[in-house]
């Protein structure tokens, strides 16, 4: 491919997908008790929910500029003529930053993008624009396929607790349901690159329930759309597989517009701030005239 696609391991792409796609994935690092590790390297999810659990301290960071300065410079080594390089929102990381400070000096051009979101609702973009990368488009024409598959996911969550989210300094406008935190199951969005409230639901099954519904809702307001060809649907966990698997099945018997389903678990990164026992669904689009990689797979 002419035009690399770079991502972050916030995309949480299952790493066959990420392969098959020719993606290059730059970790997060995390930090737990003191130690500094680099997702999905040397670092797992469980890791990380047994910390929390323990009360050991968990933090995350940025890649530093440097890292993506020698990712870009080696990509240039190997014949890319321009790189897209799509990241977490800038609402909730400075990863954007590192990349934006590293194409400045980058021997070949760098489109960042801020893909305005998280997980796989970043991630199945990521795919669509390695998928126009691979068929010869521009830069341009590939960022802008990064930037409409995002802008149009959904991302539905549920948290055990928004105590995490507190800690982090991630959780935007959502404080307003600190007060009654404890009493409540609270579903979250992403609005506008940050996250916000959705719903309070009691029970852990009512919350499943309603990411079932809210999933399907937001499938069928997009398959009323006339450039819309179906759906790419992800369910996310930390340490909640079981529960997740559940919400799988519902989902693929449900949405009959989904051409897939996927199961990914939430890495180290996302995982410290919002803590274990979280379910997300994330919903993404595919646009009419979208191409695919013959032999990769979504």
């Amino acid at each position: 491919m002419k035009v690399a696609v770079v991502t972050d391991s916030t995309a949480y792409l299952p790493a066959e997908i990420a392969v098959g796609h020719g993606l290059h994935v730059v970790p997060m690092r995390i930090a737990i008790g003191g130690e500094t590790r680099l997702e999905g390297r040397d670092v797992s999810a469980g890791e990380v929910a047994h910390a929390l659990r323990e009360f050991v301290p968990v933090s995350t960071s940025r890649p530093s500029p440097a890292v993506f300065t020698e990712l870009y410079a080696e990509l240039a080594e190997a014949g890319h003529d321009a790189i897209v390089s799509v990241h977490v929102s800038s609402q909730m990381s400075a990863t954007l930053s590192s990349a934006q400070l590293a194409a400045r000096d980058s021997r070949i051009p760098v489109t960042v993008v801020d893909s305005g979101t998280i997980g796989m609702a970043m991630g199945f973009g990521v795919i669509a624009a390695a998928e126009s990368a691979a068929v010869g488009d521009p830069a341009e024409s590939v960022a802008e396929t990064a930037r409409r598959h995002t802008t149009a996911s959904e991302t539905v969550f549920y948290v055990d607790t928004l105590e995490h989210l507190r800690r982090g300094g991630r959780i935007g406008r959502a404080s307003a349901l600190m007060g009654s935190a404890l009493a409540i199951k609270p579903l979250l969005t992403v609005r506008d690159g940050h996250i916000e409230p959705l719903e309070r639901v009691r029970t852990t099954a009512k919350a499943l329930s309603r990411l079932t519904e809210l999933a399907a809702k937001t499938v069928e307001d997009l398959a009323e759309q006339p450039d819309v060809d179906g759906v790419d649907v992800a369910v996310h966990h930390l340490d909640a597989r079981e529960r997740a698997e559940t919400l799988t099945e519902r989902l693929a018997e449900r949405l009959t517009d989904a051409r897939r389903v996927l199961l990914v678990e939430l890495g180290a990164a996302v995982g410290a701030h919002v803590g274990p026992g979280t379910l997300a669904v994330a919903v993404t689009p595919r646009f009419t005239g979208r191409r695919r990689i013959v032999g990769a797979s979504v």
